[in-house]
């Protein structure tokens, strides 16, 4: 049974044999039924022969080689086209003559490298050729020989046009995969730059605030254990994040922790950021991406206010509705001159780009008092 799925995966096979073997079978046979005797192609106007031996030399040689069009083209035209010399030349006219051009097709199509030389070689092949038959036969005007080669070089430039075809198509999906490489390291870009700014912030607020807790042992082990917490919760969130890379974790992204606004403003609460927090509603059973992304609008504005306001009190409201949820984080006057948008750049204009993506509303900036505030909609239901 190990051994079924193997057949539908060599026919998938685009050099496979099993592909052009039907084909090559399909007119070796037509070749030798009645009607079809001294009915193929006929170039050079030479009287209809009967069949003999080298009948089926010629038959063989012309249809056989198909099976091997697609890994060795060059050698398959030139076994066809010596079959097909032999074909014309003895005046056997067979079906068989139709494998000529699929052989010209497959070497325009598959050749890699002296593509312009083959074409010149092929070309200058059948100068003697016309002239042999122009000699034997009864001496049809060369206007004929001119119409077979045209024909011909269609079916060299049908191989081209698939040739370029290809490559075409091979870029667009190297394209389309780098693409999607690049949105997924942005992803996970985005992800990393919200969990590890965010609590490696806390981390280090707390711990300066520690330093002058030393002369309070119980203020200082409160301090050290928040920092302790932060650390673990850390640790944790990255873990989920690394998860991303396993090849066989879900594209989904993960959903917000349960509780997880109240544990950011816990959190940025021990850290000595005053924080009112408000919620209204209750989130939608199924939101999409709308409750992930509220969630690191918050978690981003609160490390923000940490990092440029720290110490100044700071609004969260959330509110979800039926078909949306909206956010809003103000922060009073900062203490430091320094603008929220600083940095890697990857916060606020991460947070926009995650709101554009659902179709929402995203404004960031400073209020006429100068705090700051950012206000987003989200609309519920949106794919993650």
């Amino acid at each position: 049974m190990t051994g079924l799925p193997r057949i539908p995966e060599r026919w998938r096979r685009p050099d496979a044999a099993l592909w052009y073997a039907p084909l090559a079978l399909l007119i070796l046979a037509a070749s030798f039924l009645p009607g079809f005797r001294n009915n193929g192609t006929e170039l050079g106007g030479l009287p209809n022969r009967p069949f003999d031996a080298l009948a089926v030399v010629a038959i063989a040689l012309q249809c056989l080689p198909l099976a091997g069009r697609r890994r060795w083209p060059v050698i398959c035209f030139a076994a066809v086209s010596l079959g097909f010399a032999l074909d014309q030349l003895r005046g056997y006219h067979t079906l068989a003559g139709t494998a000529l051009p699929i052989a010209l097709i497959s070497v325009a199509s598959f050749v890699e490298h002296h593509r312009r030389t083959t074409a010149i070689a092929i070309s200058a092949a059948y100068i003697p050729l016309a002239v042999a038959l122009h000699r034997l036969g009864p001496g049809d005007p060369p206007s004929e020989f001119v119409t077979f080669y045209l024909a011909v070089a269609l079916a060299w430039g049908v191989g081209v046009w698939l040739r370029n075809t290809r490559a075409v198509e091979a870029e667009r999906r190297r394209r389309v995969a780098e693409e999607t490489r690049t949105a997924e390291r942005t992803r996970i870009a985005r992800e990393l730059h919200d969990v590890v700014t965010h609590h490696v912030t806390a981390m280090v607020v707390q711990a300066e605030a520690a330093r002058y807790l030393t002369a309070a042992p119980d203020r200082l082990d409160q301090s050290l254990t928040a920092v302790t917490d932060t650390g673990r919760r850390a640790i944790t969130d990255l873990r989920h994040l690394l998860d991303l890379l396993n090849p066989d974790h879900s594209t989904q992204a993960a959903p917000p922790p349960v509780g997880g606004l109240l544990t950011l403003v816990e959190q940025t609460r021990r850290a000595g950021q005053p924080v009112e927090f408000t919620e209204e509603g209750a989130p939608a059973e199924l939101s999409g991406s709308a409750d992930l992304v509220a969630y690191r609008v918050v978690q981003e504005s609160l490390t923000n206010a940490l990092k440029y306001a720290h110490g100044s009190a700071t609004s969260v409201r959330v509110r979800h509705c039926e078909r949306e949820i909206t956010v809003e984080v103000s922060t009073d006057r900062s203490s430091s001159k320094a603008a929220p948008t600083g940095g890697s750049g990857r916060g606020l204009a991460g947070l926009r780009e995650r709101v554009d993506v659902l179709g929402g509303d995203f404004s960031a900036g400073r209020q006429p008092d100068g705090g700051f505030t950012v206000r987003v909609r989200i609309p519920a239901g949106s794919p993650s």
